[in-house]
């Protein structure tokens, strides 16, 4: 019985893992991590390595008006929507080495691995790089891609602050990555990302492949609550505005409610920033996020509405202000079927032990399964920890992660000849 087309290719797995440490000496983090968040002198130089690797693979790249740049690797029907292969090279603060990195450069080690065998698709490859997946210094998470799908307004993107007050539209500018294509104007055939699983399961189940199968939704609630800055020593404890005991107990309450909501929600505060931050002086005003979510729509909506009740009057009861902006959603996602299946059996073909999983975190998969059918492949991390500079994956995982990457990619874009 003669073999499908594609059905026995491989990557170069050294060729991948060495491409993750050399993209890895760029914004190195204290800890071993990294530290490349978006639009920083890091990520430029990340940028640039990265178009360099793909131009030496005979691509072309493109650049939209948000900075998400696509390296093309032609197919022989000039009718043929592309295949897009893609993640993020920008990190959180103190990331890891994998993050999104991994999706990038799996898409390369695709596209490598198909000129080193001389192969031709019918449709177009395209590799892609998307700006600020990660939110962490210009919420919401997957700006760039949000744009694309026609979800966010680019305006407003652009004017988004980090915690210094700098916009997006003037970094993005100011590192040199504003394109000239019209963000949203490219037409996809299928999107494949493939990415860390960010959680603990795959490593438990002894199970080398994620095939994802949906994704959770989210809502990222940015609280803005107004106090009285008064000293800490001399000001009575019954006539404080304490902004800082509010948050507290909100923290409190979002815990709660996540737990009410089991199984399959989860809720929590990853950013706090209190002003004037002084040691003797109570703040008078306290800024957070609360990060919400769940794959179950009614659940998230109901999580948000009362944790919003709830939080006025926690507030109301101490006297203190308290006002949210949304900064961040999307809907849970469910991932093409046909995708889903031919990662599946890619998996099950190359005698790769796999499972069913749903996406613990927010990935530019999300907005593109909007745009064309999507899917998502994982691969295991030691512990499940991510966002973290600890985060760590083994070479044989990375490999069999890409393996199966390269197969489905392969089916969809389709061997000529």
């Amino acid at each position: 019985m003669t073999a499908a087309p594609g059905q026995n290719l491989r990557i170069n797995p050294d060729r991948l893992w060495d491409s993750l440490m050399d993209m890895a000496e760029i914004g190195p983090g204290v800890a071993g991590g990294n530290n490349r968040q978006t639009l920083t002198d890091a990520d430029n130089e990340g940028r640039h390595l990265f178009r360099k690797w793909c131009e030496a693979a005979g691509l072309d790249m493109g650049v939209d008006e948000m900075g998400t740049m696509f390296a093309r690797r032609e197919g022989t029907d000039p009718r043929a929507l592309p295949v897009y292969v893609g993640s993020h090279l920008d990190t959180q603060p103190t990331g890891g080495k994998y993050d999104g990195v991994l999706g990038v450069l799996g898409g390369l080690e695709v596209v490598r691995t198909l000129n080193d065998l001389g192969i031709k698709t019918r449709h177009p490859i395209v590799v892609t790089n998307w700006t600020n997946e990660e939110g962490a210094r210009f919420a919401p998470a997957m700006l760039a891609s949000g744009v694309f799908a026609g979800v966010i307004d680019q305006d407003w993107a652009y004017g988004r602050k980090d915690m210094d007050g700098k916009t997006f539209g003037d970094e993005l500018k100011r590192i040199g990555w504003v394109g000239e294509e019209k963000t949203g104007a490219r037409k996809m055939h299928a999107y494949f990302e493939y990415h860390i699983e960010q959680g603990p399961i795959l490593e438990a189940e002894n199970r080398q492949i994620g095939v994802v199968t949906h994704g959770q939704g989210l809502w990222w609630l940015e609280f803005t609550l107004t106090g009285k800055e008064a000293h800490t020593g001399s000001t009575p404890m019954n006539m404080r505005v304490n902004a800082g005991l509010a948050m507290a107990r909100i923290f409190e309450m979002v815990q709660a409610v996540a737990m009410e909501n089991q199984p399959g929600c989860v809720g929590g505060v990853g950013q706090v920033k209190f002003s004037p931050n002084s040691r003797n002086v109570l703040p008078g005003t306290v800024i957070f996020t609360v990060d919400i979510r769940s794959p179950d729509q009614t659940k998230l909506d109901g999580m948000r509405a009362r944790i919003e009740t709830e939080a006025a009057a926690i507030c109301k009861a101490l006297g203190v202000g308290c006002s949210v902006e949304a900064v961040g959603h999307f809907d849970p996602v469910t991932f093409d079927p046909v995708l889903v299946g031919r990662v599946r059996k890619a998996a099950e073909d190359m005698g790769y032990t796999h499972m069913d999983i749903i996406s613990g975190a927010g990935h530019d998969a999300c907005w593109m399964q909007k745009v064309a059918p999507s899917v998502m492949v994982m691969c295991p991390c030691v512990g499940g920890l991510s966002h973290n500079e600890a985060e760590e994956i083994s070479r044989d995982w990375a490999a069999a992660g890409c393996d199966v990457l390269l197969r489905a990619v392969v089916e969809t874009a389709g061997i000529e000849g």
